[in-house]
C-alpha cells in the first residue's frame, strides 16, 4: 500500500468547506456551473514536464487589473498549516529540498497513526480539518494522460529518495624508494631525524643539477653523511624527477624530501677520494638501466615494466637520434639532448623537397591552429640550448620526421646566451620546415606538404637525372639527322622549335618545378628584382619631396635676403698704425663686457646694441660660436659696415671667435640707434631656422639621390643573372636544315 501524505487545512468552524475541485481542472474547458452551461475558458503557462495546455475557468484565475483591498481567506490559514511541514527548508524546489520534506512527512505519519485518523473522520468531516491522502509513489512520476509522454517522466522530486553510485578513485600506486629497499627501517628513521635538523643547503641550478651542484653534494659529504639540496625552479615543479636525477647523478640515496629540498645519503660503502663519471652521455638503455635500479614498484615490477604506452611509444620513437637529456624537468619520456649531437655533419644537406601536384606547400590559417592543437599534447622529442651548428640537430630531425609530422624541441632553461628566434631560424633553412610556433620555452617544425623520405627523394632526383639524359641523347640524334639532309632537299623556310630540346627548355623555364634548384633561385632573383624595383620607386617618390621642400624653403629665404639690405662699405675710412692696433687688441681681451651672437646672426638689435656700448667706451667684444673662418670674417665685415667702426683683430678663445670693434676717433653716436636696412629680431629667428631647415633637406636629399644610384646598380647585377639563368637559346636555322 502506498504511504499516504496528510496536508490539513485547518479551516473555521463559522465558514463552510469549500467543494472539492475537479481532479484535473486542465483537461476540461467546461466550467461546472449547476445548469451545465459551458463557461470559457483561459489557458495557463504550464510546468516543462506537462506537455497538454492547463485551461482553468474564468472564476478561478486571479484578475490583477482589478484593485482594492485585499480581503482575508482561508487561503491564509491553508498557507499557515503547510509551514508545519516546509518551514525552516531552504532550496526551493531541489532534491535536497524534497528530501527533507519527505522526512517530515514520515516523522508525521509515525506520530499521526492512520487508525487513529480515521476514527474522527467522521466527526470532523464538517467542521473540523479534512485529511487528504496522496500516495507518494504516484507523484513521483507523470503519465501520459496528465500531460506527459508517452512513457513515464520522473519529477524533479522523484530523486529525493534514490541512492547514487559512488565509485572511489584508483590511488597511484606508490613508487618504493631505494632508501626503503636498500636501508635497514631504524636506519632510515634515524637518517630521516638527521636530515630534518639540517641547516645547510648546496642549492641547485636554474639548469638543473649541474656538475657545480654535484660537486658541492661531495664537499657536504667529506664533512657528513647527508647533504641537503634545495631545488629551484623548474625542476621543483616535478620533485619526483628530481629524485631521481639527483640518485643518477651522485650515486647516493635519497632518505628524505619535503617540498623543494631533498637530502641525500652518501651511503654506507662511501669513499671520499672515488668520483662518479656524469653518465650525460650515455645512451639511453644504460641511462634506464641505471635508473631503474633505484626506484620499484610495490608489486615488485620494474618502471620498465609498469611504463605506459605512452612512455614506451615514444621511447620507440626517438631510439638511435641521440642520447637523451637526463636533466629534463618534465614527466618521462626523456628527450633527446641536442646539444650532444655533433655541429657538422660532413654532405649535409637541406633535403629535396617536391609537392603533390594541385597542393600548395603553404599552410593555411585553419590547417596552422590545426596542426598547433595536434602537438600541444605530443612529447617533446629534442632539448636544445646552442645557436649556431645544428648540423646533427637538422639530420635527426629529417629522421624523426619520416615517423612523425611534427618535431618538438625545448629551450634548455638557465644557459646563457640562448636566442630561440635564431634557433629557429637556423633550423628551418637548414630542414626547410616550417615553424608553427616559437616561444621561449618551444620551438615547433611542421615537416611541410613538400616532405621526401631519404629513399623517395634519391629516387625522385634519379629518375630526373635518367629523363634529362634522355632528352639530351634525343636531341643529339635529332641535330645528327638534320645534318645528314642536303640543303636542296629542305623543304623548310622557317625556323621552328617543335620536338626539339629548345621547345622542352622553354616549357620548363615557363612550367619549372618549384623544388628544382634552378627554379629556387630563379624566383629568389625575380622577387628581389621586384623588391628592388619598389624600393627605388619609393626612394625616387621621398626624393622628389625633399626636393619640392627645398624649393620652398628657397623661396622663403629669399624672401627675408629681399628685406635685408646691407649697406656699402664707407670709402672715407680712419687708419690705425700697428702700435694702436696692437694696443687697442689687448685693452679688447681684458674687457669683461662683451656681445654675444647667438643663431639669429646679425639684426638691428645687435647694431643698437654696440652703440650703446661705445656709449661708455671705445672698444666693443663680440664673441660669436661660428666654426667656419670664412664665416667669422663674413660677421666680422658685416658688422664694421652696419656699424661703422673699425674691426681691431679677430682672435680665438676658448670654443668661440673674438671679434673687437673699435668705434673710431670722430665717432659721434647716430640720432637712431636701430637700423631700417636690417631684419628684426623676431625675422632674424624665422630666417635662421629657414637656413637650418634648408640645410638639412639637402643633406637628406644627398643621402637619398646616393641610395637610389646603389638600387639602381644592384638591379642592373640582378638582372644580369637573370639572364644567366634562363635556358633559352637564339634559334638557328642551320640546326633545322
Amino acid at each position: 500500500m502506498p504511504v499516504p501524505a496528510f496536508f490539513c487545512a485547518a479551516g473555521r468552524a463559522s465558514v463552510p468547506p469549500k467543494p472539492t475541485p475537479p481532479e484535473k481542472p486542465w483537461l476540461s474547458i467546461s466550467g461546472g456551473n449547476g445548469d451545465g452551461g459551458a463557461t470559457a475558458g483561459v489557458r495557463m503557462p504550464t510546468a516543462p514536464w506537462l506537455t497538454s495546455p492547463l485551461i482553468l475557468p474564468t472564476d478561478q484565475v486571479l484578475d490583477l487589473s482589478k484593485t482594492g483591498k485585499k480581503n482575508a481567506s482561508t487561503d491564509d490559514d491553508t498557507a499557515i498549516a503547510y509551514l508545519s511541514l516546509t518551514s525552516g527548508i531552504r532550496g526551493g524546489r531541489s532534491r535536497a529540498a524534497m528530501r527533507k520534506i519527505l522526512k517530515g512527512v514520515s516523522r508525521l505519519r509515525k506520530v499521526l497513526p492512520p487508525d487513529s485518523a480515521e476514527d474522527h473522520t467522521g466527526e470532523e468531516d464538517e467542521r473540523g480539518p479534512v485529511e487528504i491522502a496522496i500516495p507518494l509513489e504516484g507523484m513521483n512520476r507523470i503519465s501520459s494522460s496528465e500531460g506527459g509522454e508517452g512513457t513515464r517522466r520522473k519529477v524533479p522530486w522523484a530523486g529525493a529518495k534514490a541512492e547514487r553510485m559512488v565509485f572511489p578513485r584508483v590511488k597511484k600506486k606508490r613508487m618504493v624508494a631505494a632508501a626503503e629497499m636498500v636501508l635497514p627501517p631504524i636506519e632510515l628513521e634515524r637518517l630521516k631525524e638527521e636530515a630534518r635538523s639540517l641547516t645547510e643547503w648546496v642549492r641547485a641550478k636554474k639548469a638543473g643539477v649541474t656538475p657545480e651542484v654535484v660537486e658541492g653534494i661531495r664537499r657536504a659529504w667529506r664533512k657528513q653523511e647527508l647533504a641537503m639540496v634545495k631545488i629551484v625552479e623548474p625542476l621543483c615543479k616535478n620533485m619526483v624527477r628530481a629524485h631521481e636525477i639527483v640518485e643518477t647523478k651522485t650515486g647516493g640515496i635519497v632518505v628524505w624530501r619535503k617540498k623543494d629540498i631533498i637530502v641525500v645519503y652518501r651511503g654506507i660503502n662511501y669513499r671520499m677520494g672515488r668520483k662518479i663519471k656524469s653518465n650525460e652521455n650515455t645512451s639511453i638503455p644504460e641511462k634506464r638501466e641505471a635508473e631503474n635500479s633505484l626506484l620499484t614498484t610495490n608489486d615488485g615490477k620494474s618502471p620498465a615494466n609498469s611504463e605506459s604506452l605512452y612512455v614506451r611509444e615514444t621511447n620507440r620513437l626517438l631510439e638511435g637520434l641521440g642520447p637523451r637529456f637526463i636533466d629534463w624537468w618534465w614527466r618521462k619520456p626523456l628527450p633527446v639532448d641536442a646539444d650532444l649531437l655533433p655541429e657538422i655533419v660532413p654532405g649535409f644537406m637541406t633535403p629535396f623537397r617536391l609537392c603533390p601536384p594541385d597542393v600548395r606547400s603553404n599552410l593555411s590559417d585553419d590547417e596552422l591552429t590545426y596542426l598547433r592543437k595536434l602537438a600541444r599534447p605530443l612529447p617533446t622529442h629534442f632539448a636544445l640550448s646552442k645557436n649556431k651548428k645544428l648540423h646533427g640537430v637538422a639530420s635527426a630531425i629529417i629522421k624523426l620526421w619520416e615517423k612523425s609530422l611534427i618535431a618538438k624541441i625545448a629551450i634548455k632553461v638557465g644557459i646563457p646566451n640562448t636566442n630561440n628566434e635564431q634557433m629557429a631560424l637556423e633550423l628551418k633553412r637548414l630542414t626547410g620546415g616550417v615553424l608553427i610556433l616559437r616561444n621561449k620555452f618551444f620551438i615547433i617544425l611542421f615537416r611541410g606538404k613538400d616532405f621526401l623520405p631519404g629513399r623517395v627523394a634519391s629516387s625522385v632526383l634519379e629518375r630526373e637525372a635518367q629523363v634529362t639524359d634522355q632528352q639530351q641523347l634525343e636531341e643529339e640524334c635529332r641535330l645528327r639527322a638534320a645534318e645528314s639532309f642536303p640543303e636542296k632537299q629542305t623543304l623548310v623556310t622557317s625556323a621552328s622549335t617543335i620536338g626539339t630540346l629548345t621547345e622542352f627548355e622553354d616549357i620548363q623555364a615557363k612550367y619549372l618545378p618549384v623544388n628544382s634548384i634552378v627554379s629556387q633561385d630563379k624566383v629568389e632573383i625575380e622577387a628581389k628584382t621586384e623588391k628592388l624595383k619598389k624600393s627605388i620607386r619609393e626612394h625616387e617618390r621621398s626624393l622628389f619631396t625633399l626636393n619640392v621642400k627645398i624649393e620652398r624653403s628657397q623661396k622663403v629665404l629669399s624672401k627675408f635676403n629681399k628685406t635685408w639690405s646691407p649697406l656699402e662699405l664707407s670709402a672715407d675710412r680712419e687708419l690705425l698704425t700697428e702700435e694702436e692696433r696692437e694696443s687697442l687688441r689687448k685693452v679688447g681681451l681684458k674687457m669683461d663686457e662683451f656681445l654675444l651672437l647667438g643663431r639669429r646672426g646679425i639684426y638691428d638689435g645687435v647694431i643698437g646694441s654696440i652703440h650703446q656700448h661705445w656709449k661708455y667706451r671705445e672698444l666693443v667684444k663680440v664673441i660669436s660660436f661660428q666654426k667656419a673662418v670664412q664665416q667669422i670674417a663674413h660677421t666680422a665685415r658685416l658688422l664694421e659696415i652696419e656699424s661703422g667702426g673699425i674691426v681691431v683683430a679677430i682672435e680665438k678663445q676658448g670654443r668661440g671667435h673674438v671679434i673687437i670693434i673699435y668705434r673710431g676717433r670722430n665717432y659721434a653716436r647716430p640720432l637712431k640707434l636701430v637700423p631700417d636696412n636690417l631684419l628684426t629680431k623676431r625675422e632674424a629667428l624665422q630666417r635662421s631656422i629657414e637656413i637650418q631647415r634648408r640645410g638639412s633637406l639637402r643633406f637628406f636629399a644627398e643621402e637619398r639621390q646616393q641610395s637610389v644610384t646603389e638600387l639602381r646598380r644592384k638591379l642592373e647585377d640582378l638582372e644580369q643573372r637573370a639572364k644567366e639563368y634562363s635556358p633559352r637559346r637564339p634559334h638557328r636555322s642551320e640546326d633545322l636544315n
